[in-house]
């Protein structure tokens, strides 16, 4: 092996380190923005309906988004919009 595949050798690590950085960073940026807006909502109602109230329906994920938006209208609280 002589010095230029040793360069890119180095180069081509540096390169996967900071792909690996990037896909790291995206990762985090979505699971933000997902739990921002709200996307695991219903899932993690169903899992709290099934674990503490097991014998109590569970309404449907439209029936779900249409009393949390409905209790956000009653109590708007401290949010943006």
């Amino acid at each position: 092996m002589d010095a230029a595949d040793v360069r890119m050798t180095g180069a081509g690590e540096l390169w996967r380190v900071a792909w690996r950085a990037t896909c790291r960073a995206g990762r985090g940026i979505r699971w933000y923005m997902t739990t921002l807006m709200g996307d695991g909502a219903y899932a993690t109602f169903v899992a709290h309906q099934r674990r503490h109230h097991p014998d109590a329906p569970v309404p449907t994920e439209r029936e779900f988004w249409r009393q949390r938006m409905a209790d956000q209208d009653r109590n708007p609280g401290a949010r943006c919009c």
